[in-house]
Formats: structure tokens, C-alpha cells, sequence
């Protein structure tokens, strides 16, 4: 049999069962909240660009919106990304690129 050793408290047992908090975001586009990882940020960087965010780690003002056709149809027509970013339009140049992506969204079923 092998003794405590003293001084050291004997290891605590993890609960079950213990839920993780998971962070929700709000698409601009359908104003449905879903856990972060599920959305895809689109972001206003420091510069003034607007450019897709794969990672979620670059530095600036961010959007979120889900990975559907229609919700990048309905942000970028709608101009709920101005709104968000608080500017007058995109740039030519980046909404050009924010709708390259779109094309390659599924369509909705």
C-alpha cells in the first residue's frame, strides 16, 4: 500500500456533465443568433478595407453572417454591411471580392 505523500493534496475528480459556455453571434443579414464557429466574419479593418475573415482573429470592426446564399445576397443588397461598418458604400474593389465569395456559397434548399 502506498502512502499519501504529505503535504500534496490528492487530485480532484472533473465533473460531468460540466457544459462549456459557447460564444453566439447574430448574422446581420437574418438577425438569427448561432453559436460563433457556424458564422463567418466579414470585417472593416483598420485601413478601411472590407474583407472575409476566415480565422476570426484579424484586428477591426467585425460582421457577422451565416454561410448561406441569401444572407450574403440580402447583406450586400440591403447594405447591411455599410450599416454595420458604419460607411457610406464598400469599396468597388472589396465588394468585388465579397461577392466572388458569394458565388461560391451553395444555394438554399
Amino acid at each position: 500500500m502506498v502512502a499519501p505523500t504529505p503535504g500534496k493534496a490528492p487530485k480532484k475528480a472533473k465533473r460531468p456533465g460540466k457544459v462549456r459556455h459557447v460564444p453566439e453571434r447574430t448574422c446581420v443579414a437574418c438577425r438569427t443568433t448561432k453559436p460563433k464557429r457556424e458564422l463567418l466574419r466579414v470585417v472593416r479593418t483598420p485601413q478601411g478595407r472590407v474583407e472575409l475573415d476566415a480565422g476570426g482573429k484579424k484586428s477591426g470592426r467585425g460582421a457577422y453572417l451565416c454561410a448561406k446564399y441569401s444572407c450574403w445576397d440580402l447583406a450586400l443588397k440591403k447594405q447591411r454591411l455599410e450599416h454595420e461598418f458604419e460607411l457610406p458604400a464598400l469599396p468597388a474593389e472589396d465588394r468585388e471580392a465579397l461577392l466572388a465569395f458569394m458565388a461560391t456559397l451553395p444555394p438554399d434548399t
